[in-house]
């Protein structure tokens, strides 16, 4: 993954607490990383009329760490749409020391649309997907 494949950036600063007793930025902390940029991701691209009972929740996270990292620095996560299903959301995600082109880390998530009253998952909103698919600039393959 290169940042050219993202649209969607968020900036996060590398805290003193983030590091081990390896001196480099511990691995929870990347997933962490990672989650900040899909909540951002998720809060900044989606309409906020959503239905509080209806929303995203995680199915699966894979993370390839490629680098390590350290403090003090600042990484950017980028986040962007590789497929959606009839219920899911499949992300490409990345973090990148800023400045840097290669990914210190590169991940793969699936996001499932939930309904919490009813405890399943449920077809994506037309709106959600036509939102999504705009801001990505994809086609709607499901037409």
């Amino acid at each position: 993954m290169q940042r050219s494949h993202f649209r969607h950036w968020l900036a996060i600063p590398i805290r003193w607490g983030d590091m081990d007793a390896l001196k480099h930025v511990n691995n929870v902390q990347f997933f962490r990383y990672l989650e900040s940029g899909r909540i951002a991701y998720f809060n900044e691209v989606l309409p906020p009329a959503c239905e509080p009972d209806r929303y995203t929740v995680l199915a699966d996270l894979q993370c390839a760490f490629r680098q390590q990292l350290h403090y003090p620095g600042t990484v950017d996560v980028g986040t962007r749409i590789h497929r959606l299903g009839s219920s899911s959301i499949h992300l490409h995600c990345a973090i990148f020391r800023q400045g840097d082109e290669q990914p210190a880390a590169t991940a793969r998530a699936v996001i499932v649309w939930y309904d919490f009253t009813q405890s399943r998952s449920i077809p994506l909103p037309a709106q959600v997907r036509q939102t999504l698919l705009s801001f990505e600039g994809m086609p709607d393959e499901t037409s």
